[in-house]
């Protein structure tokens, strides 16, 4: 083997083993303290960002992307709707559901949130030549993309075994008591 080679393959290994675990962690514990901020749990937050990302949906829509019970997303719904995050319309094609929209006082809040950061994030980019630059936005739709298949595998899988979710991802966890 190549030393090229031999520094592929260890790189590799250090990617897959420590870094990717390590990122993962500091992700979702920055996710977690993004929510605090916003005065929202870690579930409706992230629930939140997928309907400003994905735009309108049901809530079963919503269980099924998140792997949430539909009695958890109905909890969701309901703090982000009482925290002025979210409203319910009416589905324009069956009239039995209810289309998610966030509101434009969340997308305002969470936007403002970001801008605040985005001159952080962005000193972190500022020494990346530009394939260096796409290599990395290669690298995280890559990534992004490789989650949403693992988590639709792993979950084909446990449905499949009769098991399900283990009880954290079925549960959302309770915003801040509202006066």
């Amino acid at each position: 083997m190549t030393h090229a080679a031999v520094g592929h393959h260890e790189l590799t290994e250090e990617i897959l083993g420590s870094l990717a675990r390590r990122h993962s962690t500091a992700t979702v514990l920055f996710h977690h303290a993004i929510a605090e901020r916003l005065g929202l749990g870690p579930s409706d937050h992230k629930c939140l960002d997928l309907l400003l990302d994905r735009g309108p949906m049901t809530g079963s829509e919503l269980a099924a992307i998140t792997g949430l019970t539909t009695g958890a997303v109905t909890g969701v719904v309901a703090r982000l709707e009482r925290a002025g995050h979210l409203r319910r319309e009416r589905h324009p094609s069956d009239a039995r559901k209810q289309t998610l929209h966030p509101s434009t006082e969340a997308n305002h809040d969470v936007q403002e949130l970001f801008d605040a950061i985005r001159d952080d994030a962005s000193a972190l980019l500022a020494g990346f030549e530009p394939h260096q630059l796409a290599a990395i936005a290669e690298f995280l739709t890559r990534t992004t993309d490789f989650a949403y298949r693992r988590t639709a595998l792993l979950r084909a899988e446990a449905r499949s075994r009769g098991g399900s979710a283990p009880p954290a991802a079925t549960t959302s966890e309770p915003g801040p008591e509202r006066s």
